[in-house]
């Protein structure tokens, strides 16, 4: 949405917003782009700005005081994926990238390596890119490069974010169960993408994750060209993924034969996947490997991240964005391989609608057993979950220590600093891992840091 906000801005349209919490980096970049921002919900909001046309963002619904003057006044109003597509994307070649896990560096990537090629391309990012330092970009280039959601689109409208993108080329990473708040399994899940496919022209391309089981299954579906990726598997396969110095460099192979040696400033074989497939839609809207490598060796991946916040008697703070196991199992995979020796720190607030259920305690349990120790936050908002519904830090920190590993919780912020930074020695990185503002916890513990004596 804040995202939307900006290109509304850029294209000429006066705008503001409601919410009820704005925190960085999106309440800066609102901030910079000087688009007023309300705090809390009122129809008074709506009377002061008189729009043309109101977006309703997803978490909004009916009994929100701006949704029902709306609806009373008979404005016209719209989601954030219509607004997008019927302004922005109509007209140019769209290219949608979409799974459970690596949108929004991937998208980021692609986008990239069109810029650097001069290609002057359109994006649309979940997240602030590192290279051009925004969330978007309208260019006069014919390409769209997206980001695509399989959230839901708006109370008035239950589908998937991706199906109004218009999909010309589609990269299809990945399928897991996810938002347990609004699909009631993988099946529901595999549907939206099912139906994601389905929109694909016959001249497009589809790009799928070979190494995904519910891809794999989806894809004879498709009326359009379809190739594949993956580590040692599809036709386009990434082989020989090794550390080099701040990155990973890895070979690409297209059924069998050698193609070019990259290297991505990103650490983890996750990233490898992520590169590969914006390396397949590249290819194939007709840029060259030399093209390609030289983006990719220059690419800033977008904030939160594994982003270093800073780093303190050799005590390194990451901010990172995994809510998910995978993701939170693939961001300590990335991070021990590229520090083997070091002690490696999983701080973890479970604040989205998934992570807060009990659905994935399990699998939580083996995620964050991957870090030497682990640290889980109270549930956010938990008491807008029934106790039988919600995880519960206890039971995570119980199976972790009955597994051989050693974790920690605490109820609140400050007792996280405090134990961290009471406990924490030269060499130690530490990945605080959540996918809201998390109580302002990395600053506050590298403020600390600051004050005390490391060992």
């Amino acid at each position: 949405m804040a995202s939307l906000a900006g290109m509304l801005k850029a294209s000429g349209y006066e705008v503001s917003g409601s919410d009820s919490t704005v925190y960085p980096p999106m309440s800066t970049f609102l901030e910079e782009l000087g688009i007023p921002v309300f705090e809390g919900f009122s129809e008074q909001n709506i009377e002061k700005a008189n729009p043309d046309l109101v977006v309703i963002g997803n978490v909004l619904s009916r009994g929100n005081p701006e949704v029902e003057h709306v609806l009373d006044s008979a404005m016209r109003y719209a989601s954030m994926a219509e607004t997008v597509k019927d302004l922005f994307i109509r007209g140019k070649r769209s290219i949608v990238v979409s799974g459970t896990h690596g949108k929004t560096t991937t998208t980021a990537m692609l986008a990239w390596m069109l810029e650097t090629a001069g290609r002057d391309p359109s994006f649309l990012v979940g997240g602030i890119t590192g290279n051009v330092g925004t969330s978007f970009q309208l260019g006069d280039g014919e390409d769209f490069v997206i980001e695509g959601d399989e959230y839901d689109t708006a109370f008035f409208d239950k589908g998937p974010k991706f199906l109004h993108y218009l999909p010309q080329i589609a990269l299809i990473k990945n399928i897991e169960f996810d938002h347990a708040d609004i699909y009631q399994d993988l099946e529901a899940i595999k549907l939206s993408f099912r139906r994601l496919i389905n929109i694909v022209p016959r001249a497009g391309l589809i790009v799928a994750g070979a190494g995904s089981p519910a891809v794999a299954e989806l894809l004879p579906a498709a009326h359009s060209r379809v190739t594949t990726f993956g580590l040692e598997t599809g036709d386009w396969q990434a082989r020989r993924i090794l550390p080099e110095g701040d990155g990973t460099g890895f070979d690409v192979v297209l059924r069998g034969d050698f193609c070019f040696h990259f290297r991505i400033p990103l650490m983890g074989r996750f990233n490898v996947l992520n590169a590969l497939s914006a390396i397949v839609a590249a290819d194939e809207i007709g840029l060259s490997r030399v093209e390609i490598q030289a983006a990719l060796s220059t690419f800033k991946n977008v904030r939160r991240r594994l982003e270093v916040r800073g780093t303190v008697g050799g005590i390194t703070i990451y901010d990172d964005f995994a809510h998910h196991p995978t993701a939170v199992r693939e961001t300590l995979r990335g991070v021990r391989g590229q520090f083997p020796d070091a002690r490696i720190w999983a701080v973890f607030e479970p604040r989205s609608q998934t992570s807060r259920r009990r659905i994935f305690e399990d699998e939580f349990v083996q995620a964050l057993g991957l870090a030497d120790v682990a640290i889980v936050a109270a549930v956010h908002s938990s008491k807008r979950l029934e106790s039988s519904e919600a995880m519960s830090p206890e039971r995570v920190v119980r199976k972790v220590g009955q597994n051989g590993g050693e974790a920690h919780t605490f109820s609140t912020t400050s007792e996280i600093v405090s134990f961290v930074a009471a406990n924490a020695r030269n060499g130690d990185q530490v990945v605080i891992m959540s996918n809201g503002g998390f109580d302002g916890i990395h600053g506050r513990l590298i403020d600390s840091l600051r004050t005390t004596e490391i060992q």
